[in-house]
Formats: structure tokens, C-alpha cells, sequence
């Protein structure tokens, strides 16, 4: 029997409603294959940030981190600046009381991270580094359920605790341990947890659509004003009075314009997933760094440290494989605002 538009008993509307399987398996592979991809740019442009900056430092005769980073941060507010005003891409008008209460707080934490991160290079390895770095997973999912981002659960805290017993059997027997270096690489990776989650709230619950080049124009200059204060008086008149300064503008510029790079990719996977998921990945980035690194440049690694990386590599794997179980479970609907991170109100 047909009903009053011509469908037997309602089935093509019943078809309507629900989508068949196949549909929804090819919306979830493509969203798998965006977030992946994103995740991979994000990994290679980091790497090669730390790699240009640790060159700057260590070895090209510009020994200044807060100095370095104030470039970066100059470099993208011009460029952020002019792509705005060319019409190639829009800022969102932000009132004076969003701006103190949400992006003077991002923009203070982005210049700390940078400068305290950046600092630590000139105390501890490389490989030490990325080590600390690998654990700032647990330090995000923690203030992620202090800021209502994340949700503690079992079996993700017990994830946690082995990407993190993974990461403290890597750094075991560290030799060249260095107080200063470590508190500057702590500091940093508070700063960093906290400011990638006030970015993921400032992206999602804010109602304020911003996408990369946006964030960078409002953040950026902030972020350049705070390091200018400490570059005024603690970094300044050492360059000024430093024989051996070397100041050489094509590597600035090639560090600054890969800053730029990673600093669009970060809010992009933000936007597409979470801040905890971008700091699991970064854990896969500092294990492929720091393998990079043995093959380069020879540099020493422990069977010790690698059996600790794979553990954390472990906890990895098993953290994604529940990410996609999730989706899979989660209608198309909800998915898209929900388990990807806020796409509808993230990055367009």
C-alpha cells in the first residue's frame, strides 16, 4: 500500500532517515584520512622547526632563544597582517573583552612555551628533550579534564600511565642532566598543555570562528609583545656586546617561515581533533626525531631508551585504535562537532 507521495508503506522515507551503512563508512574514512594527514604535516613541520632552531642556536652563532622566537613571532604577524588585508583570508572582530579574557592568555603561554622551550636547548640534548616532551600527553589530558575538554576514564588513565612508563624507561640514565634545562623544558610543557586547551575552548565553546590565519593575526602580536619585554633586558645588551654574533637573515627567515608553517598546522589539527590527540602524535614525532637523529647525525641511543619508546609507541597505537572505535560508534551527526573536535566551529 502506498502512502499519500506515491512510497510503499513509507520505506523511502525510512531510507532517508537512515543513511546506509556504506555511506557512513566512506564519511568516517574520509574523516580518518583528513585527521591523519593533518597529524603527519604537523609531525614533519615540528621536527623540522626543532631541527632549524637547534642549528640557530647551537651552532650557527646566535645563541639568543628569545630573540629567535621574537623573529618568529614578527615574521608571522606581518605575514598574517598582510594576507588579512589582502582579502585573502578574514579576521573575525574580536571585542575588547575577549581579547583581554581569551587571547592575552593564549598569546602569554604561546610566548612562554616558545622562549622557555627554545631555552632548553642550550643546556640539554636533543634527545633528552624530545624524552620530556614525549610525556606532556598525560600533562594535556590532565588539564583537559580540569578545563571540561577531555573525560577521565579508566582505561584512558591507564593508557596514559603506559605512554608515560614508556617515556620515563627512555630517559633513565640520562647523563648529560642539567637542573636549568629541565625546569625550562617543564615550564614549557605547562604553558603548552594549558595553551593548547584554552585554544581548543576558545575554538569550540566560544562561538568564534577562526581559522588559522586569523588566530595567528590576533595571537601573534601579543605573543611577539610579551617576548619583547625579556628581550629588552636580559638579551639585548649581551648581543650587543657578543664579539662572535653571527646574524645570518636567511636562516632566520627559513626558521621563521617553518614557525609559521607549524604554528597554521597546530590550530588546524586542533580544530579537527584535540589537543590531546595532537600531544599523543607529537610522542610518534619525537621517537621518528630522535631515531632521525642516530642515523644523521650518530647520536647515541640506549637499547634501554628504544625499548622505552616502544612501550610509549605501544600506548600510541592502542589510544588511536579506541579514537576510531569511537567514531565508529558515534552517529554522523554528532560526530562531526564532537569526536572530530569541534570541525564546525574550528578552522574553515
Amino acid at each position: 500500500m502506498k502512502d499519500g507521495k506515491g512510497s510503499p508503506d513509507g520505506r523511502e522515507a525510512t531510507q532517508a532517515q537512515h543513511p546506509a551503512p556504506e555511506a557512513g563508512g566512506q564519511t568516517i574514512r574520509g574523516q580518518l584520512f583528513v585527521q591523519y594527514g593533518y597529524m603527519l604535516l604537523w609531525i614533519f613541520l615540528s621536527a623540522a622547526v626543532i631541527l632549524i632552531n637547534k642549528y640557530v642556536l647551537s651552532f650557527s652563532g646566535f645563541p639568543y632563544p628569545v630573540a629567535l622566537t621574537c623573529t618568529h613571532m614578527l615574521f608571522c604577524s606581518i605575514l598574517a597582517w598582510t594576507i588579512v588585508k589582502l582579502g585573502w583570508a578574514e579576521a573575525s572582530p574580536m571585542s575588547a573583552d575577549m581579547y583581554i579574557n581569551c587571547i592575552l592568555p593564549i598569546g602569554l603561554l604561546f610566548a612562554g612555551t616558545l622562549w622557555t622551550g627554545n631555552a632548553a636547548y642550550l643546556f640539554l640534548s636533543v634527545s633528552f628533550i624530545q624524552m620530556l616532551k614525549a610525556s606532556m600527553p598525560m600533562v594535556v589530558f590532565v588539564v583537559g579534564v580540569l578545563f571540561a575538554t577531555e573525560k577521565f576514564t579508566l582505561i584512558t588513565g591507564v593508557n596514559m600511565v603506559v605512554v608515560a612508563t614508556g617515556i620515563a624507561i627512555a630517559s633513565y640514565g640520562e647523563i648529560l642532566f642539567v637542573k636549568e634545562g629541565v625546569f625550562l623544558q617543564v615550564a614549557s610543557i605547562l604553558c603548552e598543555s594549558v595553551r593548547l586547551t584554552l585554544v581548543q575552548i576558545l575554538l569550540q565553546r566560544r562561538g568564534i570562528k577562526l581559522n588559522p590565519i586569523s588566530t595567528l593575526y590576533h595571537i601573534a602580536p601579543c605573543c611577539f609583545v610579551f617576548l619583547a619585554l625579556p628581550f629588552t633586558y636580559m638579551e639585548l645588551p649581551k648581543m650587543m656586546n657578543d664579539p662572535k654574533l653571527n646574524v645570518n637573515i636567511p636562516l632566520l627567515l627559513l626558521s621563521a617561515s617553518t614557525a609559521f608553517a607549524l604554528n597554521m598546522a597546530v590550530f588546524l589539527l586542533i580544530g579537527k581533533t584535540s589537543a590531546l590527540t595532537m600531544n599523543v602524535a607529537g610522542v610518534v614525532k619525537d621517537w621518528l626525531l630522535i631515531l632521525l637523529s642516530v642515523v644523521v647525525y650518530g647520536s647515541s641511543v640506549t637499547q634501554t631508551q628504544l625499548m622505552g619508546y616502544g612501550l610509549a609507541f605501544v600506548g600510541v597505537c592502542y589510544y588511536n585504535y579506541r579514537k576510531v572505535q569511537q567514531m565508529k560508534q558515534l552517529p554522523v551527526g554528532p560526530r562531526s562537532a564532537d569526536a572530530e573536535g569541534g570541525r564546525s566551529k574550528g578552522s574553515t
